[in-house]
């Protein structure tokens, strides 16, 4: 991968070994690494067990998680907040879980649209809800730096599943918490 940074390097008119250049090509494989790393983790391991008995019947919501993604358009920056809503049926996720869940598909090369329906199916996969919500709400830098170039432009996606799909009030209490 460092080889094909130094020739975008190249390709963009710059001189790889200019003394500022001299180890970009090292230090961007490494960052693209580690912001695509969603791709060497599974459900399973980011899981870790943490799925618990429990006799909660009522809605659990985590909201305002960060999430850092790249865009498969451009390989441009999105970053933005996520919130996510579960009913339980007999077994609740550990807390850090779904940031973790959040984290390990918003580091792929995503589209928001795509990254809100993977979480939400992960979640219900996972915990056997009877059903779940998420929202994301993002600002892309392929719409603030080029192209439209539009500053106070953000997206908002959601995925309801189950009862929150179904119940228009299940629905509504989940918009309403994540609105406070």
């Amino acid at each position: 991968m460092e080889q094909e940074f130094k020739r975008i390097i190249t390709a963009i008119g710059e001189d790889p070994s200019r003394e500022g250049l001299v180890d970009t090509p090292s230090r961007a494989a490494k960052a693209l690494k580690y912001l695509t790393r969603g791709y060497e983790q599974d459900l399973d391991t980011v899981i870790n067990g943490a799925l618990f008995s429990s006799e909660c019947d009522s809605m659990v919501v985590v909201d305002h998680i960060e999430l850092y993604s790249l865009c498969e358009h451009h390989m441009l920056p999105f970053t933005g907040r996520c919130h996510i809503g579960y009913i339980p049926n007999g077994k609740v996720l550990g807390l850090s879980k779904l940031a973790r869940i959040v984290d390990m598909y918003a580091r792929r090369l995503q589209i928001q649209e795509n990254l809100t329906q993977e979480i939400a199916n992960a979640i219900m996969e996972v915990t056997g809800a009877k059903g779940v919500g998420v929202v994301v709400e993002a600002s892309h830098l392929c719409m603030r730096m080029r192209g439209v170039e539009k500053q106070n432009s953000e997206m908002k996606t959601s995925c309801m599943l189950g009862s929150f799909m179904k119940d228009k009030d299940t629905r509504a209490e989940f918009l309403q918490l994540i609105k406070a």
